[in-house]
């Protein structure tokens, strides 16, 4: 019974997380609503406030979960050490993320723009220190000549901005694929053009 009544839960907070994610994408923080909030996630609303009690609370939460999503996809750095295989993998999970977790990213984007606004200090000290540690990786490829030398704070910029385009202006790419998103080929196609471009431009073959 008590397994039954965590795995409810968990499923109603996830459910609510996904369903702030997609309104405070569309709404921005200050237009979304618990109401709202809640008819997506097809609870109510008192069970919405239930396990958040403040529209702020859920907002950094969603910011959170996030965080933790790009953390995740950056677990190839630790995990491999050929740089070719560390690049492409960290590309292609950064990609489809941005296929399958779109308004997420909207919401990251929109938090950064507004220069931290809700996560404030927490952004500075958690980002801050997680991406030192992968501009340190990339150094010990260069320091070994792995692959070219670059900057690797721009470097990594590079591969944000290559990756997340394609969730924070899916509507400008959709309008320019005849209103259409892409599809599976085309995708396949977007994430092989960005990783050899990334690696031939260190010096690597895709």
């Amino acid at each position: 019974m008590a397994k039954r009544k965590s795995e409810i839960r968990q499923r109603n907070i996830d459910n609510i997380l996904l369903a702030a994610e997609q309104v405070f994408a569309e709404r921005g923080y200050a237009g979304a609503s618990m109401a709202e909030i809640a008819r997506l996630a097809g609870i109510p609303k008192s069970n919405v406030h239930y396990y958040f009690s403040t529209k702020q609370e859920l907002y950094r939460e969603v910011l959170l979960g996030l965080l933790e999503i790009w953390k995740q996809d950056a677990l190839c750095f630790e995990m491999y050490d050929d740089p070719r295989i560390v690049l492409s993998t960290y590309i292609r999970a950064k990609m489809t993320h941005s296929r399958t977790r779109a308004a997420g990213s909207k919401v990251w984007a929109t938090e950064v723009m507004q220069g931290g606004a809700v996560l404030g200090d927490y952004l500075r000290d958690n980002l801050y220190g997680w991406a030192r540690q992968i501009e340190a990786r990339i150094q010990r490829w260069i320091d070994a000549q792995l692959i070219l030398p670059v900057a690797p704070a721009y470097l990594l910029y590079m591969i944000w901005a290559s990756t997340q385009h394609y969730a924070d202006f899916d509507y400008q790419i959709s309008l320019l694929n005849d209103d259409a998103p892409l599809d599976d080929l085309q995708f396949e196609h977007a994430v092989q053009t960005v990783t050899s471009t990334i690696l031939r431009g260190i010096g690597l073959s895709p």
